[in-house]
């Protein structure tokens, strides 16, 4: 897949994660924040609790579910960005998590598929 296609298919799905996790209560504080650790997608509030949300997006089944490209070595940069966030913004709550959102785009102009997993890094 072409570098540009990829990226814009990505801010479509972080869109489309915002969108939908104000529908559920967050407040967006922060998009695609850069770290010395990798980028953060989304930085969210809801009820306290900071929640960073990684958003994987994909457009085929070819090489199975968003999900799937979350692996451990992925899980730790997660870990340590979000730390990095935390500890730069003392003035946020102490409470935070780490979600990740799966977006799968259908054909034919089909409403995306998402699932939102809660706390996938611990």
């Amino acid at each position: 897949m072409r570098q540009a296609h990829r990226q814009s298919l990505g801010h479509l799905g972080e869109s489309i994660a915002a969108v939908y996790l104000e529908k559920q209560g967050y407040s967006i504080i922060e998009r695609n924040c850069h770290t010395p650790y990798g980028e953060i997608d989304l930085i969210t509030q809801r009820e306290g609790v900071i929640v960073f949300v990684e958003v994987k997006t994909r457009s085929t089944r070819s090489f199975g579910p968003p999900e799937i490209s979350i692996t451990p070595q992925k899980q730790d940069h997660m870990r340590s960005a979000a730390a990095y966030y935390i500890q730069q913004h003392p003035e946020l709550a102490t409470d935070w998590r780490i979600d990740a959102i799966a977006i799968q785009m259908q054909g034919d102009q089909k409403q995306p598929l998402l699932d939102h997993f809660e706390n996938v890094v611990s």
